[in-house]
Formats: structure tokens, C-alpha cells, sequence
């Protein structure tokens, strides 16, 4: 489309901006992920968000443009990749958006004490090429993470997964393990295990199941869509166990086939 920028790393696709209009997401999973940031605060109010993974800043940048004046920060590992961005798909001007390189899990222990406890939002998002480290989906890391929230606050996860979703139903168990209330979205295809996709976690210490915009989550798409939570949330990672640094691997390769074009 006119305006629109896509980043590839090594041939897949990681990013896809509207630089006309950064409210217009292009990827299903990250439809579903800004379908979040539209419900979990009221309409258009300035939110304090901490990216894990930064890619070409789509969130970010729509996090921006739906809700001006929120305070973002973004860790990215390639710093190539950050300056590239910058210079072909520049940030907003007045953008408070700051850019912290390096992995992860190093820069987690770096950053200032004020932003603990202070974050609305965080979204983990971390892929090297198709497939996310293992070191950034275990018990150890995201207990990293939980410190960071606001006691009313959110993580938002994106993990890929295929047949039989093993990586899914370890990060199912792990999130769980750590947080009072879990919930997974996706096209129920890839919920099932019988096709290679993308699985949206919200996790939180408030209670999901007593959050009116549930169901609209689920209403705003993309479609087909099914939710988890409760019940349905625990069979996900019934006999599962939670991931640890010594038992993490990394996600799945998806099959190339999935990126080609027809």
C-alpha cells in the first residue's frame, strides 16, 4: 500500500508500517495486540508502555498516534536494525520514545528504578529471524519483568508456535505460574495445534475474567477469532510445565513456505 514501509530480517517479515497513518496495523497478531491497547484503558488516554523487541516500532508508533503524550520505551538487540529504521521510517518528532539497545534480559537490570511498578503496558515481542531466544521465554525472565508493572497492569506476549504447540502451552504454563489471571487469543486453527501461527497472551494480577472489554476483544478481530481464559486458559497448559533458564528452547522455524507469495 502507498506510505507503507516492511522490514524482513533474513526474509521473514517482522514489521509492516502505515507511515501515512501508524493506526492502521497490518498483521493479524498485532491487530489483536493493538485491539488491547484500544480496551485496556479509556479511550485515547496517554499510557506508559515498555517494548521488548522493537523491529520497525509499529506498536510504538501506534501507541502515538491512537494516544498522544504516552511514555515508551523500547529495548531493541540490533542496533543496525535501530538505526536503519530511523533513517528510512523516522519516529515521531515529538514522540516520547526512547530507544534502549541491547538484549533484553541485560537491559531489564539497567533501566531507572522510577519505572518500576509505573508500566501500563509491556509487550514482549522479541524474535531473532523467525524464532524467539529461549533465554526470553522462561520463568527467570519474565519474573524480570513483572516488577515493572502497575498493580493494574498488563504483558502482552506474541509467540508462534505449530502441531501440537509446545512452545505455546510452556509459555501458557509459565505466564500462570507468575501472574493471577492469563488469557490467550488466536485464530482457533492455530489454537488447535493444526496450523503454524501466531498466539496473543495477556497476562495480569487483575482479574481478566472481570474486565468488561473482554468479549469486545474478541469482537474487534480479526476473525475467525477464540479466546482463553479461565478454565479453558488451564487446559491450555494442563501437563505442562512451567519453562526454567535450564529447560527454555527456542520457538519452532516455521516452514519458508509461510512467507512466500503466490
Amino acid at each position: 500500500m502507498p506510505g507503507a514501509v516492511q522490514l524482513l530480517v533474513d526474509g521473514t517479515p517482522q514489521s509492516h508500517v502505515n507511515l501515512g497513518d501508524p493506526s492502521e496495523l497490518f498483521f493479524e497478531y498485532i491487530r489483536r495486540i493493538g485491539h488491547v491497547i484500544d480496551l485496556f484503558r479509556p479511550g485515547g488516554n496517554p499510557v506508559s508502555a515498555l517494548h521488548l523487541g522493537g523491529g520497525a516500532f509499529t506498536l510504538p508508533r501506534y501507541i502515538e498516534a491512537t494516544r498522544p503524550g504516552s511514555r515508551q520505551q523500547v529495548i531493541e538487540l540490533e542496533g543496525a536494525l535501530v538505526d536503519l529504521v530511523r533513517e528510512a521510517a523516522p519516529l515521531p518528532k515529538r514522540a516520547s520514545i526512547r530507544v534502549r539497545r541491547g538484549d533484553a534480559r541485560e537491559v531489564l537490570g539497567r533501566l531507572p528504578d522510577g519505572m518500576r511498578g509505573a508500566m501500563d503496558l509491556v509487550v514482549v515481542d522479541i524474535f531473532a529471524g523467525a524464532r524467539t531466544p529461549a533465554h526470553v521465554s522462561s520463568t527467570e525472565f519474565y519474573s524480570l519483568l513483572r516488577p515493572f508493572l502497575a498493580p493494574d497492569g498488563l504483558i502482552v506476549v506474541n509467540a508462534a508456535d505449530g502441531a501440537g504447540l509446545p512452545f505455546v502451552r510452556g509459555q501458557a504454563a509459565t505466564l500462570a505460574g507468575l501472574f493471577a489471571s492469563t488469557a490467550a487469543v488466536a485464530e482457533p486453527q492455530v489454537l488447535k495445534g493444526r496450523r503454524f501461527g501466531n498466539v496473543v497472551f495477556i497476562a495480569s494480577d487483575t482479574d481478566l475474567e472481570s474486565l468488561d472489554w473482554l468479549p469486545r476483544l474478541l469482537a474487534g478481530g480479526p476473525h475467525p477469532a477464540r479466546m482463553l481464559v479461565g478454565r479453558e486458559f488451564d487446559d491450555l497448559a494442563r501437563g505442562t510445565s512451567p519453562v526454567t533458564d535450564e529447560t527454555a528452547v527456542d520457538s519452532p522455524e516455521p516452514a519458508r513456505a509461510l512467507f512466500e507469495r503466490n
